[in-house]
């Protein structure tokens, strides 16, 4: 995969960057995350890799472990103490990802993983038509040249779970069922109306004609093996009654470098265990309160009892739907000025979950701007089966997945200008998640919630985070089954039975992420009743968001850094 040119992106990569030696390992940093995420790249507006999949066989996997490893020694090598304080935190920040990535390793999750939302294989090659703009035909030849490598992709996926089978190394079985579901839904359709067949080129027929015919000819019938060695061979073989982490090879030492990717602090599976049961008591309560006063129920178990089962707190269409979704992230952008002094340039729209994922995937999610400002933000929301998704829960999801959660925060990130690149497209996800969470409840400060009902939604969605930390270390750490899992969740959250089976079966085959939410909501609150205190009425939120949001997704201990620095400084300024 290699490629003569240099990145387009090349001085991005650099920003803000001082020290010659550092510059150097950043530069080829950016040039092997082109290399190795050709589509991320696309979406980035490097287009030298337009044509190509990163290659996915043994072979592959071991060449990206070697070159981030080599990236890894020579960051080593750099004697940071000589470095500058802005440098300083780039290279912190760029050493503690590679390493926890190379922290994961032990978990082999390609020998294992399977998927059924847009993390399958069905679901990404789907989405590389999506993602991949065309304006000329030559993007449509790199297009149909790409997806030339899709069954490749495919068939390499079937010999690393192989792998896996012969390690003692499976997935669940419910995860595989669902997989072969997808396989099997999309398999019934004509391979017209795939997804990834139905693109809108009505001036270039014959690449379009040649997109299906690649896509009828060699992508289905990949998925038809697919299909087939998930049934035949996976299922067989598949976990049924441990479906935790802790059932595998490594397990163990495999959740916890899990946590520390996600959450980047060392803290342990117990630790984490309790602070969600200490928040699950807080939101307990506070669910009964306002139960009692939205509702006239009495005690938590008879409010989730009417908001799980009150058919008119549902919605009837999709319609529905999407015109509330759209209300309330209408509502979120009139709102956003007063509360922070620095708006991004991307706009965020709302769009519905594709229907290949739709039935698997969660209640909604949220995809960043194209950094060449090709495509906006998108907050997609779930419409599957309308009847089954709450009313009172749509807001405080639209606040989290868009304005002024998700979008707010990963947009300005994009244009922070002198920063490197890496720093603005990705970053911790305790920060990522925390900030969304966070947003949550200041939705009320901004007045946003219609009604006591929508705060229940709210509260209902502060309790699933917090029951996130009990579950997932639960079923990891603790050999939790999937039912016990889903009965926690229904005692202490509203989420409907489809969210919690849907929402359970992500935690399983994503060990460690659902953690980063709770942790980083809490530090973020944390550090600005910690401002607060400290600045009296001299606080001014829009500028402590300015801070937070003023420096990429960094991790925990560095935004504590940031924001302290911000108090010291404002309080010297008196």
């Amino acid at each position: 995969m290699q490629h003569a040119e240099s990145s387009p992106l090349a001085a991005d990569a650099i920003a803000g960057v001082s020290d010659a030696r550092l510059v150097a390992v950043i530069a080829d940093h950016w040039e092997f995350m082109m290399r190795w995420s050709p589509t991320y790249a696309t979406t980035l507006g490097d287009h030298r890799y337009d044509a190509v999949l990163a290659p996915s066989d043994a072979a592959a996997i071991a060449r990206y472990h070697a070159d981030r490893d080599a990236l890894i020694a020579r960051l080593v090598a750099l004697d940071a103490q000589t470095l500058g304080d802005a440098d300083r935190v780039t290279y912190q920040l760029l050493r503690q990802g590679l390493e926890a990535d190379r922290g994961t390793d032990v978990c082999r999750a390609w020998e294992w993983s399977v998927a059924s939302d847009s993390q399958s294989p069905l679901g990404y090659l789907s989405y590389l038509v999506e993602m991949h703009t065309v304006k000329t035909p030559r993007d449509a030849e790199n297009l149909i040249s790409r997806l030339g490598m899709g069954a490749t992709m495919i068939d390499d996926t079937i010999a690393n779970l192989s792998s896996g089978l012969a390690s003692g190394r499976v997935a669940s079985a419910e995860k595989v069922r669902r997989a072969i579901e997808q396989a099997d839904n999309e398999l019934a359709k004509p391979v017209d109306a795939w997804a990834m067949a139905s693109p809108t080129w009505p001036e270039w027929p014959e690449l379009l004609a040649r997109l299906r015919e690649l896509v009828a000819t060699q992508i289905q019938p990949a998925v038809v093996r697919y299909r087939d060695f998930l049934r035949d061979r996976v299922l067989p073989n598949a976990r049924v009654d441990n479906e935790g982490i802790g059932a595998l090879p490594d397990g163990d030492a495999c959740y916890r470098a899990s946590i520390l990717v996600h959450v980047g602090l060392a803290l342990t599976p117990d630790e984490l265990h309790q602070l969600g049961v200490a928040e699950i008591a807080r939101t307990d309560a506070a669910l009964a309160a306002l139960g009692a006063k939205a509702l006239g129920t009495h005690g938590l178990a008879e409010t989730i009892a009417r908001l799980r089962t009150d058919r008119a707190l549902y919605f009837e269409s999709r319609e529905q739907i999407l015109e509330a979704a759209q209300r309330a992230l209408d509502a979120a952008k009139a709102a956003i000025p007063r509360f922070f002094s620095v708006l991004p340039k991307a706009d965020c729209v709302m769009r519905e979950t594709p229907a290949y994922e739709a039935p698997f995937s969660t209640v909604a999610y949220y995809r960043e701007p194209h950094y060449d400002g090709s495509k906006p933000g998108e907050y997609f929301v779930n419409t599957y089966k309308p009847e089954t998704r709450s009313r009172y829960e749509l807001e405080a999801l639209t606040w989290h997945e868009s304005i002024p959660g998700h979008h707010l925060q990963i947009a300005i990130a994009q244009e922070l200008g002198a920063l490197p690149a890496f720093r603005k497209l990705g970053g911790s996800t305790a920060y990522v998640e925390g900030w969304a969470l966070y947003t949550e409840r200041l939705a009320e400060e901004m007045g946003l919630y219609t009604a006591d009902l929508d705060r229940l939604g709210q509260l209902s969605f502060d309790a699933w985070r917090a029951a996130r930390l009990v579950v997932d270390t639960g079923i990891h750490a603790m050999g939790w089954t999937r039912a016990r899992a889903e009965q926690f969740m229904r005692d202490h959250t509203a989420l409907t039975e489809i969210n919690i089976s849907n929402e359970v079966d992500r935690y399983i085959g994503w060990p460690g992420q659902a953690l980063a939410y709770k942790v980083g909501q809490l530090e973020i609150v944390k550090l600005r009743d910690d401002a607060q205190r400290a600045l009296g009425a001299r606080f001014d939120l829009p500028a402590f968001h300015a801070v937070v949001l003023g420096a990429g997704a960094v991790t925990l201990p560095v935004l504590g850094e940031r924001v302290r620095a911000w108090v010291t400084a404002s309080q010297a300024a008196r």
